[in-house]
C-alpha cells in the first residue's frame, strides 16, 4: 500500500497462532520493504513509524529524527523513547507486530480471551445509550455500554501488553476494570437494541468474576453484609441479621437521612449528581447512601413469611391449601418465594400464599430458607452461585420424588431475578411438563381483578428484571387492578446490592427516575411538585419496592407490590392476620423430606 509514494505500510492477514504463517509474513514484509526502496520510496507511514519497521530504517534518518525530537520534546513526553537510539518495548505505547503471536496465545489460554470475544463485535453505534441506567447525561456521559466496551478493550490491551513485555500487571488496571464493572446494574436492557447482540450485563458479571478470581475486586461492606444475609439458611441467624440489618439498620438510615437530606449540598447533589470515576471517598458514599430514606417500619413486617406460618424446619416440605376448597383435581403449584419475598418484604410472600390459598391451589414450598443464586453470580462469585444452583436443583428433585403423588404443572415466582435464575434450573426435568409463571400472570389466568374499586390512580414500574415472561406486563397489571395504568420508565436505582455497593452511582440513576416520576404524576393530572394526590406506585419486584419507597418524600407516591394491593382490596387491611390464622388452623401440611 502506497509503496511508491514514501508512505509504506504492510497489511498482511495472518492466523497469529500459526507459526509457519507468521514466519512467512516476516519474509513478505522484508520483500515489501525492499520493493519500496527499489521504487525510490522511503520507510514511513501515515500514522507514524511503527516498531516493526525500525529495523529497515537508515541510521542517519533515525539520528535526524532523534535530533529533531530532542528539540521539540526535550523531556520525552510524546511516545516516550519510540524510535530513539537504544529504544525498546519497555516504554513504547505501540507494541511490535511480532508480539501478535504471543497475544493470540495469551487470549486463547486466559479469561481475557472470552472477555474480548464478548465485546469484539461492537459497532460503536450507541443504540445502547438511551436504555442504559448508568448513562446519566445530567452527571456524566462516560458509562454507556458503548463507552464501557471501549474502556474494556483498552484494559484488555493493557493487560496483554504488560504480559507480553513481562513488566507485570498494574494494580491501576484492576482499579479501572472495577470502575467499569461497578457502573452496571446488570439490567440487560442494552441487549435488545444492540445490532450485534452484546449484553454488557453479562460482560460486567464476567469482569467481576475476573476481579474476584484475582483477589482484586473492590471491597464493599454493604455488599458483604447483604451476601451474608442471603447466604444464611439457619432461622435463628436470619432472625438476628434481619433484626440488626433490616429493622434497626433501616431505622438508623432514616434517622441519618432526616438530618443529612436537609443540607443544601446534599439536596443539590440529588438534583445534579456529581461525576463518578473510581470508588470515591467513604464519607461521600455514606452521604449518598442516606440522601433518600429507606422504607419505614410499616413496610417491614416483624417476622418472615415462614416464621409467621411455622414452616422454618428444613426437614419438612410445606404444603399450604384451603381444605374447604381443594380437591384431588385442584392445581398443585410449586412456589419459590426467594429472599426478597420472604426474608425482607415478607408481606409479598404472604400475600402470594394468601391468593394461592384463596384460588384453591395446593401450594408446595421448598423446605427451609433458600436463595436462587442470582445475587451471588451477579457480583462475580460464580462458584457460590453455581453451588447454590446445584444444591437447589438436587433438593427440588428430592421434593418431586417425595411428592410424586402431586401433579405439579406450574412453578410460581414473585421476583424477577429469581425468574431469570430459575429459567436455568431446567424445571421441566424436575416436574415434567411444568411451566414457570409469575404470580401475577397466574392470578390473571384465574380471573382475579380489583375492577370496581375506585379512588386510586396507578403508576406501574416494570422492573429491570421483569418476572412476567408469558404475558405482557402492562396487560397483566391493568387486568389485575381493573383500570388503565401509567407505565413508569427507568431503573429505580436499587438493583440488588448495587445501591449499597456504589451509592454515588445509584444517586445518578435515581436522578433520572425522579424526573420520570414527576412526569408520571403530571400525566395523571397532579400539579407539578405536589406531594398530595391519589396516585399509587405499583411494581412486581421486592427490591423495587425498597428502591421506589425512597422517592416518597419528594413525590408523595406510596409504593406497593401488585399482589399485596390485590389482597388488600379483596380481603381488607387485616388480610395478613386473617390468612395466618386460617392457615394455622389446618391449612398447613408438612411432609417429611
Amino acid at each position: 500500500m502506497h509503496a511508491g509514494d514514501g508512505n509504506i505500510h504492510t497489511n498482511i492477514p495472518v492466523n497469529s497462532n500459526d507459526y509457519v504463517m507468521m514466519r512467512q509474513a516476516d519474509v513478505i514484509v522484508d520483500r515489501v520493504m525492499a520493493l519500496a526502496r527499489l521504487l525510490n520510496g522511503v520507510i514511513s507511514g501515515e500514522h507514524g513509524i511503527g516498531l516493526t519497521k525500525i529495523q529497515y530504517m537508515d541510521e542517519e534518518v533515525l539520528q535526524a529524527f532523534a535530533d529533531y525530537k530532542n528539540v521539540v520534546d526535550p523531556h520525552g513526553h510524546f511516545n516516550k523513547d519510540k524510535l530513539m537510539p537504544g529504544s525498546s518495548l519497555d516504554n513504547a505505547y505501540t507494541p511490535s507486530l511480532h508480539l501478535v503471536q504471543q497475544e493470540a496465545l495469551i487470549l486463547e489460554q486466559s479469561e481475557l480471551g472470552a472477555l474480548n470475544d464478548s465485546i469484539k463485535d461492537c459497532l460503536r453505534c450507541g443504540k445502547c445509550k438511551p436504555v442504559c441506567a448508568t448513562h446519566a447525561p445530567g452527571a456524566n456521559l462516560l458509562y454507556s455500554p458503548r463507552n464501557k466496551i471501549l474502556g474494556t478493550g483498552l484494559i484488555i490491551e493493557a493487560f496483554l501488553y504488560e504480559e507480553q513485555t513481562r513488566r507485570g500487571l498494574s494494580i491501576r488496571h484492576f482499579d479501572e476494570m472495577n470502575d467499569i464493572a461497578d457502573h452496571c446494574t446488570v439490567c440487560h436492557k442494552c441487549l435488545a437494541p444492540c445490532p450485534v447482540d452484546i449484553d454488557f450485563g453479562d460482560v460486567s458479571i464476567n469482569m467481576r468474576k475476573i476481579l474476584k478470581d484475582h483477589g482484586q475486586k473492590n471491597f464493599s461492606l454493604g455488599t458483604k453484609a447483604s451476601m451474608a444475609f442471603l447466604n444464611a439458611k439457619d432461622p435463628a441467624t436470619i432472625k438476628v441479621m434481619r433484626k440488626g440489618m433490616v429493622q434497626w439498620g433501616f431505622q438508623a438510615q432514616r434517622a441519618a437521612s432526616s438530618v443529612v437530606s436537609k443540607w443544601p449540598s446534599v439536596t443539590a447533589k440529588k438534583t445534579t449528581p456529581p461525576n463518578t470515576s473510581g470508588s470515591g471517598k467513604p464519607i461521600e458514599q455514606v452521604v449518598h447512601f442516606v440522601n433518600r430514606k429507606l422504607p419505614n417500619r410499616a413496610m417491614l413486617p416483624a417476622k418472615t413469611t415462614r416464621a409467621l406460618l411455622g414452616i422454618e424446619n428444613r426437614d419438612y416440605v410445606p404444603i399450604i391449601r384451603d381444605p374447604e376448597k381443594t380437591t384431588e383435581d385442584s392445581d398443585a403449584v410449586f412456589y419459590f418465594p426467594g429472599c426478597g419475598s420472604e426474608r425482607l418484604f415478607s408481606q409479598v410472600g404472604l400475600a402470594t400464599l394468601a391468593m394461592l390459598y384463596d384460588s384453591g391451589s395446593k401450594t408446595v414450598l421448598p423446605p427451609g430458607y433458600l436463595c436462587c443464586g442470582y445475587p451471588q453470580t451477579s457480583t462475580g462469585d460464580f462458584d457460590k452461585g453455581k453451588q447454590i444452583t446445584t444444591e437447589n436443583r438436587v433438593l427440588f428433585h428430592r421434593v418431586a420424588n417425595t411428592l410424586n403423588y402431586l401433579d405439579i404443572k406450574t412453578v410460581i415466582v414473585s421476583c424477577g431475578t429469581c425468574m431469570d435464575q430459575l429459567l436455568k434450573y431446567e424445571f421441566e426435568q424436575i416436574f415434567p411438563d411444568c411451566r414457570l409463571l409469575d404470580i401475577h400472570e397466574y392470578l390473571m389466568e384465574k380471573n382475579y381483578s380489583l375492577e370496581g374499586v375506585s379512588g386510586e390512580h396507578y403508576v406501574y414500574h416494570d422492573p429491570c428484571h421483569s418476572p412476567m415472561k408469558t404475558y405482557q406486563p402492562m396487560k397483566v397489571t391493568e387486568a389485575l387492578l381493573g383500570k388503565p395504568v401509567t407505565l413508569s420508565d427507568r431503573c429505580c436505582g436499587e438493583a440488588g446490592t448495587f445501591a449499597v455497593a456504589r451509592p454515588d452511582i445509584a444517586t445518578q440513576v435515581r436522578q433520572r427516575k425522579a424526573t420520570e416520576l414527576q412526569a408520571n404524576l403530571v400525566a395523571n393530572g397532579v400539579e407539578a411538585g405536589s406531594t398530595t394526590h391519589d396516585v399509587k406506585m405499583m411494581t412486581s419486584c421486592p427490591a423495587c419496592v425498597q428502591g421506589l419507597s425512597r422517592y416518597r418524600d419528594e413525590t408523595g407516591l406510596d409504593t406497593d407490590y401488585i399482589v399485596v394491593e390485590l389482597v388488600k382490596g379483596l380481603f381488607g387491611d387485616s388480610w395478613a392476620n386473617d390468612f395466618v390464622e386460617r392457615a394455622n388452623r389446618g391449612g398447613v401440611e408438612q411432609v417429611l423430606l
